[in-house]
């Protein structure tokens, strides 16, 4: 009997890694042979299972296509992911624009834009200079990404874009973009014009929101009088947008600033104000963010409160965390918020509890709470003894359901729990293809070898 079920075993294993290497043969040919719509398909795959082991087929099939689905497909897949590989095509995409799409160009804007590919620069702008109209609000965006790598090229790029706001027709429906464009160089070039349309009170109020915007991206001191000017301005918009444009800036005035918005009563503005009190780690917004994140009736303001609290992180700000996790009354999102803050901050030192409430959450069939409670028991990254999160890994990978495997598995890479190795190699067997393909490559991750027999 015993024989008759270890040949069934070896039979199945066998089974399990043909399956596995038929659909990744399978796969292949759909990169060398298929359709653009099942290359589209594929790529929506592989987005969703975050894998990039077919990166390279991928790279020399857009080298010898100029279909336009398959393209923005990889273009957007690439540039999502930061992936490089695609500059050289993506540039030919915009110098040959004859022979492309529009859909093409763009998205090969795009994924230049995204990268920062300082090379893109000189084919951006020579696409500029041509004033299409079509190509004009993609063409500046991505040129001011495209040239923040380099500070002499942000320099021409800032100088370029202010010339072109100023003396050529860029349409009104452009004006905010080159502004933005201007901000995502970083360049100081551009601040005299981002400074008299950010103080011009005639200007209308969209250009001055996003001149504001911009100064706060370059973050040069010259510019915080005219970001200071519009916190009290009477429009409620351009307010929220000078409050939160004080983060990358330091001083008394901006740290009165901030507080004193917490008490705007347009909600945009506390919320302004509670990203910048995150951007600049300001101790002295631990009470204001407290009240708001334990009372405000906005639940976006008690969000970016709790945010705040996590990333200024003091032992004040971390208690506000574990009172607002423990309290059960508390909305679901603001104790998964909370906990989620307070647990990265302090390495899991509240691990037992959060295992505590998570069973308690399952027990009461609060599935969005559970769901939520396991997406942080997933990511924790323990300080010190892991023998909890140890033994919370062993009892999903035994008998959890696939979501709760999968983040079992994120438990043993994210804590380097090598221990649990004989469990991880039984995953990698599993039927289910996530599972199994996430537990191969966290093996990999461990150097945790999958024995040849049982592949």
């Amino acid at each position: 009997m015993k024989g008759k079920i270890l040949i069934l075993f070896l039979i199945l294993n066998v089974s399990f890694a043909f399956a596995q290497q038929d659909t990744e043969s399978a796969r292949r040919d759909i990169i060398k042979f298929g359709t653009e719509a099942e290359i589209a398909n594929l790529i929506q795959m592989l987005r969703a299972e975050n894998v990039d082991f077919l990166d390279d087929e991928i790279i020399a099939l857009v080298e010898n296509t100029r279909n336009q689905r398959i393209l923005t497909s990889v273009f957007g897949f690439f540039g999502e992911r930061g992936r490089g590989g695609l500059e050289d095509r993506a540039m030919r995409a915009i110098v040959e624009r004859d022979d492309e799409t529009n859909e093409t160009i763009f998205s090969a804007m795009d994924y230049l834009g995204q990268l920062r590919i300082v090379d893109a620069v000189p084919v951006l702008m020579e696409l500029l200079d041509t004033e299409e109209r079509r190509f004009l609000n993609s063409g500046f965006r991505n040129l001011g990404r495209a040239s923040s790598g380099d500070s002499e090229i942000a320099d021409e790029v800032a100088e370029f874009l202010v010339d072109f706001y100023i003396y050529r027709d860029p349409g009104a429906d452009n004006l905010s973009v080159i502004i933005n464009a201007i901000g995502e160089t970083g360049s100081s070039k551009g601040v005299p014009l981002l400074i008299d349309i950010a103080a011009n009170t005639d200007e209308r109020f969209p250009l001055r929101m996003a001149a504001v915007s911009a100064l706060a991206r370059i973050g040069d001191e010259d510019g915080l009088d005219a970001i200071l000017s519009n916190v009290t301005t009477d429009n409620p918009n351009v307010r929220s947008t000078a409050v939160e444009a004080l983060g990358p800036f330091s001083g008394e005035a901006v740290d009165r600033a901030i507080l004193d918005a917490f008490r705007d009563s347009f909600y945009r503005t506390r919320i302004a104000a509670a990203r910048a009190s995150r951007d600049r780690k300001l101790e002295a917004a631990v009470p204001f963010l407290r009240f708001r994140a334990e009372r405000d009736d906005v639940p976006a303001v008690r969000d970016e409160a709790i945010r705040a609290l996590g990333a200024i992180a003091t032992e004040e700000a971390n208690e506000v965390l574990n009172n607002l996790f423990s309290e059960r009354r508390n909305p679901d999102r603001v104790r998964i918020l909370a906990v989620d803050m307070y647990t990265k901050n302090t390495g899991g030192r509240n691990f037992a509890q959060l295992i505590i409430e998570l069973d308690e959450a399952r027990r009461r069939n609060h599935t969005n709470l559970y769901n939520g409670f396991l997406r942080v028991v997933g990511e924790t990254v323990i300080d010190g003894d892991t023998s909890e999160i140890e033994n919370i890994a062993t009892r999903f990978m035994l008998e959890g359901t696939i979501m709760e495997r999968l983040f079992a598995l994120d438990m043993a890479a994210n804590n380097n729990l090598t221990s649990l190795e004989g469990h991880i190699v039984t995953l990698a067997r599993d039927r289910n293809e996530g599972i199994s393909r996430k537990a191969r490559r966290i093996a990999d991750q461990l150097g945790i070898e999958i024995p040849e027999e049982e592949a």
